[in-house]
């Protein structure tokens, strides 16, 4: 029979201590989820402030991505009353001077120059609803007919085009009104007189047939031509399967036509617009703020931090002075807010640092890729740079997500520069993403009558010593985005 009791053991087991859980936090949040963090830390810390002072002496980049060094003036106030108390702004500034810095020119109001410095504010863009709606309020027709254009104007998708049945939308009335198709049909035929051309269509061949229809038509050259307009009528409405998958053969045989005929009818057809409404919506912008910048110095390389991108932080001194003067035990929760905002200042400096020291790591072995390109990239894997600098693989993985290196040929993220190899008949080692950018220049070289198979891909890339299997060579023009050799053939 058991019976309980108690018995001591040892062990040991890894605990994350919560300045340890905030770093390894801090680390895999991108520049703009770390600024959205650290505001909600400075709306619940009283005790931590941004350091405005900071911003200047550092190293700036404009928005066309050009550098300069913006200029720094030392002033008594910026020095902590005590010395004793270790800094706590954030300064990753690397190559910062000191001079002087003027203070701009102070405006007067009523003077000659209020229209420049009033802020310029973008005007909103017109939507395609309201685009519509304000043509139908300057058209004359009844009141029944303006609601029916109206409704049907709200069906419309943003690419203008109207994708639910007509019995579907006059359902949707109230059976008082006794809506047909017929009336419905109308509505639509007055919508699809309305600009853009081509809005209101219920399918591609609908909306390039209308535009086809357009009397403003004529500005285009292959358009004058009578054949042309009417062979590419012919296509819209009847062949434009066979033009998509490019069987330029049956399509000569259905229209009886010759090559020239068929080639401007095809132009003119590119020319048009199949997304009308398009023009009128405005996606949402993804903004990127590079985390480091790559410039050269001499023959060599150098990895900067952003300044723009580092958050400037400090103790606030007032509260450090009292907490200092008086019993820590007297203010228990400011002194664990102190300690907090210590946590932060130095985690976020830890996370720059080992961002660009990363990025130091990756420009040292990528200096091909920036002197000559894509097809100088090397292979390249995380251990190798973890064994580097003597930090763990997912710290690595950590750091190259979601940080950006802007560079001389665009801004790319970390992991943008690992990748794997492909080995060659040398017996060295190709990165996917060079073969990548040789099977891209193969396909901008070749001769569109005559594009170049996969399999043809493959045996030049051979013939350069890069040996890969067709496969291979199909699944890297998949991710280019290029069509296979049925699609890129040419007239």
């Amino acid at each position: 029979m058991l019976k309980p009791g108690l018995q001591l053991r040892t062990s040991q087991h890894l605990a994350l201590t919560p300045a340890l859980q905030q770093s390894i936090k801090l680390l895999q949040l991108s520049t703009l989820e770390l600024e959205h963090e650290i505001e909600q830390i400075l709306q619940e810390n009283p005790l931590l402030e941004r350091d405005e002072d900071a911003a200047i002496g550092n190293l700036r980049v404009d928005a066309d991505g050009s550098m300069h060094e913006t200029q720094r003036t030392e002033t008594p106030a910026e020095t902590p009353a005590d010395s004793s108390e270790p800094s706590t702004a954030v300064d990753d500034a690397r190559e910062s001077q000191d001079s002087s810095h003027e203070m701009p020119e102070l405006h007067r109001p009523g003077s000659e120059h209020d229209d420049d410095t009033a802020p310029q504010l973008a005007a909103r863009s017109t939507s395609l609803r309201e685009h519509l709606h304000e043509q139908l309020s300057l058209t004359q027709v009844t009141h029944r007919d303006g609601a029916l254009v109206g409704a049907l104007i709200d069906e419309l998708d943003d690419n203008g085009y109207l994708t639910t049945p007509l019995d579907e939308i006059a359902s949707l009335f109230p059976p008082e009104l006794d809506i047909d198709e017929d009336e419905l049909r109308s509505a639509l035929g007055l919508l699809q007189s309305f600009d853009p051309t081509g809005v209101g269509a219920r399918n591609m061949a609908e909306c390039l047939r209308l535009q086809l229809r357009d009397p403003d038509l004529g500005c285009l050259p292959e358009a004058r031509d009578p054949a042309v307009l009417q062979c590419a009528r012919a296509i819209v409405v009847d062949h434009l399967a066979l033009l998509g998958a490019r069987d330029y053969a049956k399509l000569r045989k259905a229209l009886s036509c010759d090559d020239d005929l068929l080639r401007s009818a095809q132009t003119l057809i590119r020319k048009l617009d199949p997304r009308p409404g398009s023009k009128y919506s405005s996606p949402a912008a993804d903004f990127v703020v590079p985390d480091v910048v790559v410039r050269k110095v001499g023959n060599q390389w150098r990895a900067i931090l952003n300044s723009d991108a580092v958050p400037r932080l400090r103790v606030n001194q007032m509260y450090a002075q009292i907490l200092k003067s008086e019993r820590a035990s007297a203010h228990p929760g400011l002194s664990s807010q102190l300690q907090e905002a210590r946590w932060l200042i130095r985690n976020v400096q830890q996370r720059f640092d080992t961002i660009q020291r990363v990025a130091q790591a990756i420009v040292e072995r990528q200096h091909g890729f920036l002197n000559h390109g894509e097809v100088a990239m090397r292979p390249l894997v995380l251990r190798e740079i973890a064994d580097t600098l003597g930090l763990h693989e997912s710290t690595i993985s950590r750091v190259t997500t979601q940080k950006y290196m802007l560079t001389p040929l665009g801004t790319f993220e970390l992991k943008y520069f690992f990748g794997s190899h492909v080995a060659t008949e040398t017996g060295g080692a190709a990165s996917s993403t060079a073969i990548r950018a040789l099977i891209k220049q193969l396909v901008c070289a070749e001769e569109p009558t005559q594009p170049l198979s996969d399999s043809q891909l493959a045996q030049m890339l051979g013939e350069q010593g890069i040996v890969v299997a067709r496969r291979t060579v199909a699944k890297y023009r998949e991710a280019l985005k290029i069509p296979p050799v049925s699609l890129r053939k040419a007239i």
